[in-house]
């Protein structure tokens, strides 16, 4: 038996929902307004005129927070069933595209997209002109099962399974330096040999003084007075004389100016994955993309990052 729609039961608009969805999950206006690529005002008055059209009320203010009222809860777990609908649909149809055309979304870590991203996009102007390539720099996962990017190049083995992974090459990771700051502080001796000296991190020092000690180091927190949350501009504090910095041997190759600071040390060892979806891996231009990414990150990738 057949059930028909009762298309005069359903009167929202689907972009109002979207805006919902997006404003609950992200905790706020302008993180619903960003990953919509929405302006603030304009999302805004999407979730209010869903309020006005359902007559209830989904969002309050408490103090600077947005939290979600009991109305708002309960529309949630309905509209994320529909949001997981629609990215299916959007996958399959992607999935089954046949053309070179169309836009591709590759996420890749903010140093690695600068570095080593350029001359493979140059390489795929070439082969398919009419596509374009939108580099998404972040060094946060992107969930490619909600199509915030095609495909993922990441230093962990996805886990999911309706994900295609292939290792593309293990690279080397070392301690640099920049001449300057060699020049101002000297070079440790050893890798014990640390009173005195810097390290540029992220401010985990935890997880910084893990990567260390895979290489030998045993660093105190009082090696670590500078740092940054993006691994560019922690790069170029490391250039700029500012402390020691952990990347991959040939960003640093690609860097004037940087030094290894242990060069008899062995290097620490890093695979890099190129990640699709699965679906979308039998699209024309997906695999295109795929294969042209895989075949220059073979030829000698960087280390992840560091932390």
């Amino acid at each position: 038996m057949q059930i028909c729609m009762n298309w005069h039961a359903i009167s929202f608009d689907w972009n109002q929902v979207r805006a919902f969805l997006a404003t609950a999950e992200e905790g706020s206006f302008s993180g619903g307004a960003r990953v919509l690529g929405l302006t603030q005002p304009t999302l805004g008055r999407q979730v209010a005129a869903l309020e006005r059209d359902l007559g209830v009320l989904l969002f309050e203010r408490i103090g600077r927070s947005l939290e979600l009222t009991p109305s708002g809860l309960e529309l949630l777990d309905h509209v994320r069933v529909m949001g997981d609908a629609a990215h299916r649909v959007s996958l399959a149809a992607s999935g089954q595209s046949q053309t070179i055309e169309g836009v591709v979304r590759i996420t890749a870590t903010n140093v690695f997209a600068a570095y080593l991203l350029p001359p493979a996009i140059d390489r795929l102007h070439e082969i398919a002109p009419k596509l374009e390539i939108e580099i998404v720099a972040s060094n946060r996962i992107r969930d490619l099962q909600r199509r915030e990017a095609d495909i993922a190049i990441r230093h962990m083995r996805p886990e999911e399974p309706d994900l295609v992974a292939r290792l593309v090459s293990e690279g080397d990771g070392n301690l640099y330096a920049s001449e300057r700051y060699l020049k101002r502080y000297g070079r440790p001796q050893s890798p014990d040999d640390l009173d005195g000296h810097y390290f540029v991190g992220s401010g985990n020092y935890d997880e910084m003084e893990l990567y260390l000690t895979g290489l030998g180091i045993s660093p105190t927190p009082e090696n670590f007075r500078f740092g940054a949350d993006c691994v560019l501009v922690m790069w170029e504090m490391s250039r700029q004389g500012f402390g020691m910095c952990l990347m991959g041997a040939d960003i640093a190759a690609m860097t004037p100016g940087m030094k290894q600071v242990f060069p008899d040390m062995a290097p620490m060892k890093f695979p890099t994955w190129l990640i699709a979806h699965r679906e979308l891996y039998t699209s024309r231009r997906i695999r295109l993309v795929y294969d042209v990414l895989a075949e220059f990150l073979s030829k000698g990738t960087a280390a992840p990052q560091p932390i």
